[in-house]
């Protein structure tokens, strides 16, 4: 057979030891020829086809990024798009695609999908939202860059008595914050599922710095959102999947936190950090198992299905289940980092 892949949307730790798996297997089991849609759906629309090997893949295991690049263009926004994807896969003699990517990229396999494409889905996904899987690969890997920050903020906050706020992906969901918070002490913790009141955060503050000299850590996921009349927010551009570009919350509430308290308050944000760089050996581990899967999946004729984590094991889904509803936080690990706020 000759498959192709491409990876959509934002990069994460773990894209290459997909493709990796995919292509060892690919390769040396079945005999397959691969090749890469470069830039994500843009590429597989324009035709942008690249060859892959094992070759190809040497020393990428604990690379980040995706060698075939990505981007976040949506088919269905182009003109004649899905018509172009169609006759890409053709004209290259391509026999299935694996589609590695989130909510976006997979809800245009979906739709591909439903076409007749034969496709098959991997989960990706920083903020780790998918509700079909229980795990995503680089979640791990933006947990742990955003503990690692939290531990050198605490220190340089405590030589200052200040409030770090530290602001972490998380568009819909506050997984990365919420874990984040737990796993690096922080004084409290802000998510899109729960709007926050910022006189209650600034409490819990006062709270925790009338006990002596004590400084505070603030982690805000980047889509928190205030309770209504309680803060304003600026908002930004959209891209082609309807998102608003985030990012700028922990400057404002930083800005308010100060204001309100009188302690001086430092915004960070962690930003693109958090995708780039090695991945976690879990998530090279999970990653591997999933491309493996992927290119199982396709010689089983699975089309149209996502392959995900569920107790353990690797299981296929439909793929239109994969982005039916986003997977939120849990509120009992969320109680868990009530425990220890302020």
């Amino acid at each position: 057979m000759r498959v192709a892949m491409l990876t959509g949307g934002g990069d994460c730790p773990g894209l290459n030891a997909v493709m990796r798996a995919v292509v060892r297997k690919g390769e040396t089991v079945y005999g397959d020829e691969l090749v890469g849609f470069q830039d994500g759906w843009r590429g597989a629309i324009d035709g942008d086809v690249v060859p892959l090997s094992i070759a190809t893949f040497r020393g990428t295991l604990p690379r980040g990024g995706t060698v075939i690049g990505s981007s976040r263009t949506n088919p269905y926004k182009v003109d004649h798009g899905p018509e172009a994807v169609k006759s890409a896969l053709a004209d290259n003699g391509i026999d299935a695609l694996i589609a590695i990517g989130g909510e976006d990229t997979l809800g245009v396999a979906s739709r591909l999908a439903s076409d007749g494409v034969a496709v098959v889905g991997v989960p990706k996904t920083i903020d780790n939202d998918l509700s079909a899987t229980e795990l995503t690969f680089g979640f791990d890997t933006a947990v742990q860059v955003c503990v690692d920050a939290i531990d050198r903020l605490h220190t340089t906050a405590e030589s200052h008595n200040r409030v770090m706020v530290v602001e972490v992906m998380g568009r819909h969901a506050g997984h990365i914050a919420t874990w984040s918070a737990i796993a690096g002490g922080a004084t409290v913790v802000l998510v899109p599922e729960r709007p926050f009141d910022i006189d209650h955060v600034c409490g819990l503050i006062r709270q925790r710095h009338s006990r002596g000299r004590y400084a505070s850590i603030v982690v805000v996921a980047e889509g928190a959102q205030p309770a209504e009349g309680t803060l304003a927010l600026q908002s930004g551009e959209r891209d082609e999947f309807g998102h608003v570009r985030l990012g700028g919350i922990g400057d404002q509430l930083a800005q308010a936190i100060e204001e309100r308290t009188g302690f001086e308050t430092r915004a960070i944000v962690l930003g693109h950090v958090q995708r780039g760089g090695t991945p976690t050996a879990f998530d090279r581990v999970l990653a591997t198992r999933y491309g493996i899967s992927a290119i199982d999946a396709v010689h089983d004729g699975d089309f149209g299905t996502m392959v995900a984590l569920q107790a353990g094991d690797i299981v296929r889904v439909p793929l239109e289940e994969s982005t039916a509803e986003l997977k939120l936080v849990d509120p009992k690990i969320y109680e868990v980092a009530e425990v220890f706020f302020g």
